[in-house]
């Protein structure tokens, strides 16, 4: 009998989860806190261990099957705090052809320590690692799913009105995120949760498992650049600029070298969410930008970054355009992976055409999508959805504008484009 807790909302990777469980004698769940990975891995498991447990570490520490139990699946939790475990689950795994037998958790990806011989091994075809994001609104329940990635690569749609969102409730969805713990919070603390976030990165968890000591404000500096470069291609050397021009603190940011260290801290927290671009026979393929769109994990994280609130995000067009393409893409990119695909955007250097974002399935077909916040600018997201069409070798499976403020779900009788709300989209 799994240990689901009351009012647990099922997730997309529920599925995943336990198709691996049947495969692999154990799956690994890494992702940022507070997305839910416990929660998620309890709805699957029979035991649970917390390492975060003083006498459970204890434990741990003197010899990892001490915290075993015959409850399979078990749960570990944060097992990275005591890196042995990796290693006598693998043996465990290795001992028979059982399989389903743990499930381990981590928010902070694993780095040897200076003088640490807690070597661990990479656990192949034993250990099935995932990654879980923060909800997207089709999980939160604020998508209903009336237009879906695979109704749309399959040609069929149910076109027609459905219910219209109004911009206040999309800024609310971004401002909020997508955090398992705020999706029933009251509307004035919905920013509570991420401003907390932020103020826990830059006050202990940057320092996790760390070999050098490095400036809150420096990560402050740092992650407001990043906040103000949501949903674009900033490459590190943007991010100096950007400092230099925004920041006032007594000690900036002044390399490319130390923002890729910090950025480097903000990747083993599991916050960056890098869109690579898209390859592809795109006219000279010299041309085609190779920068990935660096993403917060959660837009609601920028939004914390950056003191913006409902109102702010409906007074500012801009930003609220921006905020709203990292939110679109958020739930894209939990998407593809439920669908085994992955997430790219596209841009070609010389003509300055831009895709804002690539749905690769597994068998490599792919769906081109453009972003927008509001109906009026719709045609001019199929004209360059078309022109993209035209110019490249390879035709993409369809083509969809993702809109915030629509009411309906239809699709374009000249191109064939769909046209979905953000809020009717699953995959």
């Amino acid at each position: 009998m799994s240990l689901t807790k009351d009012g647990y909302k099922l997730r997309l990777i529920d599925e995943r989860i336990s198709h691996y469980l049947r495969i692999f004698g154990a799956v690994s769940i890494e992702g940022p806190k507070w997305c839910g990975k416990t929660w998620t891995s309890l709805n699957h498991a029979n035991s649970v261990s917390y390492v975060t447990d003083k006498s459970v570490r204890n434990n741990a520490l003197v010899d990892p099957k001490y915290i075993f139990t015959k409850e399979r699946p078990q749960l570990i939790d944060e097992w990275q705090i005591v890196p042995e475990i990796w290693d006598a689950v693998r043996n465990e795994c290795d001992s028979d052809r059982e399989k389903g037998k743990f499930i381990l958790t981590g928010s902070t990806s694993l780095k040897k320590k200076r003088g640490e011989k807690r070597v661990y091994h990479t656990g192949t075809g034993r250990i099935a690692p995932l990654r879980m994001h923060p909800m997207s609104l089709y999980e939160s329940g604020d998508s209903s799913g009336e237009a879906s990635l695979t109704g749309m690569r399959q040609g069929q749609i149910q076109e027609g009105f459905v219910r219209k969102v109004e911009l206040d409730e999309l800024a609310r969805l971004i401002i909020r995120g997508g955090w398992p713990e705020n999706i029933d919070m009251a509307e004035e603390d919905i920013g509570v949760i991420p401003e907390s976030y932020i103020e826990a990165i830059v006050t202990k968890d940057m320092h996790e498992r760390q070999t050098r000591k490095r400036s809150p404000e420096k990560m402050r500096m740092l992650l407001r650049a990043l906040a103000r470069h949501e949903s674009s291609v900033a490459g590190d050397k943007t991010l100096v600029r950007d400092i230099e021009e925004y920041e006032n603190g007594n000690e900036l940011i002044e390399s490319r070298d130390t923002v890729a260290d910090y950025t480097g801290v903000l990747d083993s927290l599991f916050l960056i969410t890098n869109q690579e671009a898209f390859s592809i026979h795109y006219r000279s393929s010299s041309r085609i930008g190779k920068s990935a769109k660096r993403h917060l994990a959660d837009p609601s994280l920028s939004c914390a970054c950056l003191h913006l609130t409902v109102p702010k995000l409906l007074n500012d067009h801009e930003t609220f355009g921006l905020m709203f393409e990292a939110l679109v893409e958020r739930d894209l990119r939990i998407y593809a992976d439920y669908l085994e695909g992955h997430l790219y955007h596209f841009r070609d250097n010389a003509s300055g055409d831009e895709v804002d974002a690539i749905v690769e399935f597994k068998d490599g077909e792919y769906a081109a999508f453009e972003i927008k916040l509001s109906d009026g600018s719709i045609q001019d997201a199929i004209s360059s959805l078309t022109k993209f069409q035209n110019n490249v070798e390879k035709k993409p499976a369809f083509m969809c504008v993702i809109v915030g403020h629509l009411d309906t779900v239809m699709r374009d009788p000249e191109t064939g484009v769909f046209i979905i709300p953000i809020t009717s989209l699953k995959p």
